[in-house]
């Protein structure tokens, strides 16, 4: 039988409204490690930790296709 999988589209803001953009399978862990914050990367660097909107799909192709019509 196969297993259903789980995709996010989502953003990311911060408080002058930067954006990120990204794709994951766990929504909630992905947000947990974006507010660590870890140095050297793009959200730590503009503060980018707020979750402002979020997609959820079924295939990944889909989410793929959804993540790069938002990023143009």
């Amino acid at each position: 039988m196969p297993s259903d999988y789980h995709f996010w589209v989502y953003i990311l803001s911060s408080r002058s409204r930067n954006l990120y953009v990204g794709i994951t399978n766990n929504l909630p862990r992905r947000t947990s490690t974006h507010r660590d914050r870890l140095p050297g990367t793009h959200t730590a660097h503009y503060s980018i930790h707020r979750l402002v909107y979020f997609e959820y799909f079924r295939y990944v192709r889909s989410a793929i296709a959804r993540e790069k019509e938002l990023k143009h």
